[in-house]
């Protein structure tokens, strides 16, 4: 049983402490949270026990789950890490490259799962294509939210596009080349509407818009390689794949085919919608970072994951031209 401690009861610690306690393998000894309505509220609602201090919650317990604001993020992990607990940290990693930098260095040292909360990653929008050969040349991202305060302590590139950054870099096995962005500062203090077009040295090239600012939700990312086209619908939790073939020979159903004349003559449409089952994403990311302790099983998104992301993310944020 792997004894767990949560920093951060607000809006989602909250959905963590539920999704914590419906994994088996897990137990969930306490909280630190300096906000006392939030405090009170995780005592009251889920009886849990409150630590005053994070060396108190960390002494008692195996792994952390951080889940507070992410200016909070460096130093509650560095200090998990030089205790050697087991750490699970939400996105965004951190609030800077360097200090990212530092915690995966201090890691390497130990014998330390870390796993970070890229959620998207156990979306069965993207698990459906896990059998999917992907090596798109243009990608489209668009990731839209109506206005939550929540998250304007940072810019809208670390608050939402940063889920399409991870997915990007998981799919496209190429360096950055260059990065080119917009940005524009409405009611916070940081951009809540951002468009960066990103160069990969293979020559792919991707498109990404983010808005804290829309009137409504979207969620999608659409891929365009040789002979096929894929969609992923994150809020819908589906994919499609549109598919070329030259004959009806690769087809896995030849009677369900469309024809299109085509400068190469005539060829064969194959529409597909791979499934998967439906899932609760953060249940099951903690679930795989207790397997990645109990078990030995591989770490699904890791520090160098998280790192990745951030680097590029901020790389998008200096690139902005307001």
């Amino acid at each position: 049983m792997l004894k767990l401690g949560i920093f951060g009861v607000g809006h989602l610690g909250k959905i963590h402490i539920k999704c914590i306690r419906q994994v088996n393998s897990v137990e969930l000894v306490g909280f630190c949270d300096p906000n006392e309505a939030a405090a009170q509220y995780a005592i009251n609602e889920f009886g849990l026990k409150r630590y005053n201090s994070p060396q108190e919650l960390i002494a008692a317990v195996d792994a952390v789950d951080i889940v507070a604001p992410t200016f909070a993020h460096y130093d509650l992990a560095k200090e998990s890490l030089l205790h050697n607990k087991h750490l699970f940290i939400e996105k965004p990693l951190t609030e800077t490259p360097a200090q990212a930098a530092e915690l995966t260095s201090l890691a390497a040292d130990r014998n330390i799962v870390v796993q970070v909360g890229h959620v998207e990653r156990f979306n069965p929008a993207f698990l459906a294509l896990e059998s999917v050969p992907l090596n798109p040349m243009f990608i489209e991202a668009h990731r839209l939210s109506v206005f939550n305060p929540r998250g304007t302590d940072v810019s809208v590139v670390l608050d939402l596009m940063i889920h399409d950054l991870d997915i990007l870099l998981n799919i496209v096995k190429s360096n950055v080349k260059s990065v080119h962005a917009n940005g524009v500062t409405i009611v916070s203090a940081k951009p809540d509407i951002c468009n960066a077009r990103i160069e990969f040295e293979n020559g792919a090239v991707a498109n990404l818009t983010a808005s804290r600012m829309s009137m409504k939700q979207m969620r999608k990312i659409r891929l365009f390689q040789e002979d096929a086209y894929i969609s992923m619908d994150f809020l819908a939790k589906k994919s499609q794949v549109i598919r070329l073939h030259n004959d009806k020979k690769g087809a896995a159903d030849p009677n369900a085919l469309m024809e299109l004349d085509t400068y190469k003559g005539k060829r064969y449409i194959e529409i597909q919608v791979p499934e998967y089952p439906e899932v609760n994403a953060i249940k099951m990311e903690i679930e795989t970072f207790a397997q990645s302790i109990l078990e030995g099983k591989p770490i699904r998104v890791g520090l160098e994951d998280g790192m990745k992301a951030l680097d590029l993310a901020h790389r998008i944020n200096n690139s902005i031209v307001q």
